[in-house]
């Protein structure tokens, strides 16, 4: 009689989750779930490539230095060592699952290397600028063709099942095991159960959570929510990257303007033509991303001004629209016309540091439960992501989280988990009438996040968006228990408790450090060297 093969539930379709879901294919079944399209996620808009040593100018040492660097001091060294030199195996790897990266002109055999802010060598593959979607649509294309995974579109996790409420045991809070995932057929609004005996969030960041963002509406943090809530340790998550340039235009939505137009020799400018960014650093326009974004916003607020100007004209007209198409287009759409014309833009909230605290096999605190990409604190980063190494990690990441799996699952190290779980209970739920309470309150945390907990902080602006966070929870809650969940409760939800959590990993910074900025506590403190463990 043929065995029955281990199942793994990877709630998340962006390069973490599927390259995961290839890896854990070889040898078990695999279920991935995706709020909307498979496609749509933060892989899909990222622009500026995949870092990675890839030249013989370069090194790893290298690497790991400008990383180190950039981490600002909470860097892990196990997690920088093993994702840098992973790293090129896993670019190959992707290479034969059809990516394809950008050729250099001058030799077509070799790739095209770009540099981005904080790195010091040219080491960032790319597919001219849309590199995100080049590698989601061949990961999509080769997990869509694979015989044991099977990819469920428009469903949302709402909340873990954890082993301890099933089970409670006396005197005891302990959830216990996480044994899958409840979760939500959005089209047809019914709720099932889905067994799995490993979960996998790679659900993405939380960049909705605040009112700029260069994230689509999908990344409202679910991942980490349900993970708090069925009690594993979150970490880090005061850590937002708010990155430097998006376009400002009153038509654009959350458009990236690639930090690897200033690799190529863009220069930031205040309205006054000022190449402010020699004020601040020694880097210029090619500090590190905190540095920069902090930077623009000092400068926004010092001169009242609503932007700054991203300076494209030493660069080529030709050079532009063949390295740029995407920027080219998108400009060109809204009346923009470099390098001719300066572009205009704006900081916007971007990737999150943070998040579910995991080994070096992406275990999370939880048994059972594993955390990969954005929604996971691996400890590269540090304090801060050095641009084009979050791709990196979520391949590297995947990889490691399969490996260790297959070890743990074939051992029996973990038990098979139960095939029948209980149904979704409604209670005295009733539906939902009007949506204009999630829309209102929606808003309001995302405002109250931009203007309190944004680039540059204070105690007395964390401490009150504590203070209204926690009335809006009670609200929230209220209507979660009162009404049948849709999406939109379910996100807002997530959204306050991530919100939350951010605001208290603030707080308990009690220093500037990274991308953490708080104007009563300037400096960095040695005896803040560490992460902020929820």
């Amino acid at each position: 009689m043929a065995t029955d093969p281990p199942k793994v539930l990877i709630i998340g379709s962006g390069i973490a989750g599927l390259s995961a879901a290839i890896h854990f294919g070889e040898f078990s079944d695999v279920t991935v779930l995706t709020k909307v399209a498979a496609d749509e996620g933060n892989t899909r808009y990222a622009q500026g490539g995949i870092a990675s040593v890839w030249s013989k100018e370069d090194s790893f040492e290298e690497h790991k230095k400008d990383t180190f660097e950039a981490g600002a001091g909470l860097c892990r060294k196990s997690a920088v060592d093993l994702c840098i030199q992973d790293g090129p195996e896993r670019i190959r790897e992707l290479i034969s699952w059809g990516v394809e990266f950008t050729r250099d002109p001058q030799s077509p055999d070799e790739y095209a290397l770009h540099r981005e802010g904080g790195h010091h060598q040219r080491r960032i593959l790319h597919a001219h600028d849309f590199t995100g979607l080049a590698i989601e649509e061949a990961l999509i294309k080769k997990v869509r063709t694979h015989p044991r995974i099977r990819i469920l579109e428009n469903r949302m996790a709402i909340d873990l099942i954890m082993e301890g409420k099933l089970d409670p045991k006396p005197n005891t809070r302990e959830l216990g095991r996480c044994l899958g995932a409840y979760v939500l057929n959005t089209q047809s609004n019914s709720i099932s159960p889905l067994a799995a005996d490993l979960t996998v969030i790679a659900g993405g960041g939380a960049g909705k959570v605040y009112l700029y963002t260069s994230n689509p509406d999908v990344a409202t943090g679910d991942g980490i929510a349900m993970a708090h809530r069925a009690g594993a340790r979150v970490a880090n998550l005061e850590f937002m990257q708010f990155h430097p340039t998006c376009l400002y235009h009153p038509a654009a939505k959350n458009f990236l303007i690639t930090e690897a137009l200033r690799g190529e020799g863009a220069v930031l400018r205040n309205l006054n033509h000022h190449d402010f960014m020699k004020d601040h650093h020694e880097m210029g326009s090619l500090a590190p991303r905190y540095v920069v974004s902090q930077a623009i916003d000092l400068e926004m607020k010092r001169t009242g001004a609503p932007h700054v100007w991203l300076d494209l004209t030493s660069m080529e007209e030709a050079r532009f629209k063949n390295h740029f198409p995407q920027v080219h287009a998108m400009c060109e759409k809204f009346g923009i016309h470099p390098p001719k014309d300066f572009i205009p833009v704006v900081p916007a909230a971007h990737y999150l540091c943070g998040g579910i605290l995991v080994d070096d096999w992406a275990q999370s605190s939880v048994p059972g439960l594993l955390a990969i990409g954005e929604s996971a604190c691996t400890g590269l980063h540090g304090a801060n992501r050095l641009a084009s190494n979050s791709l990196l990690e979520a391949v590297v990441y995947s990889k490691r989280a399969a490996v260790r799996a297959q070890e743990t699952l074939t051992s029996h190290q973990l038990p098979k988990a139960p095939r029948s779980l209980p149904a979704w209970e409604f209670g005295r739920a009733v539906d939902m009438e009007e949506q204009i309470d999630i829309v209102a309150t929606w808003r309001e945390i995302r405002t109250l996040m931009w203007n309190y907990v944004g680039i540059v902080r204070s105690d007395r602006r964390l401490n009150r968006a504590r203070e209204r966070l926690a009335l809006l929870r009670h609200e929230i809650n209220e209507d979660y228990w009162k009404f049948k969940v849709n999406r939109d409760l379910i996100e807002l939800r997530n959204l306050l408790t991530v919100s939350e959590l951010i605001v208290e990993c603030a707080i308990r910074r009690k220093e500037s450090r990274g991308l953490h900025l708080n104007v009563d506590y300037p400096g960095q403190i040695a005896d803040e060297a560490h992460d902020t463990i929820i």
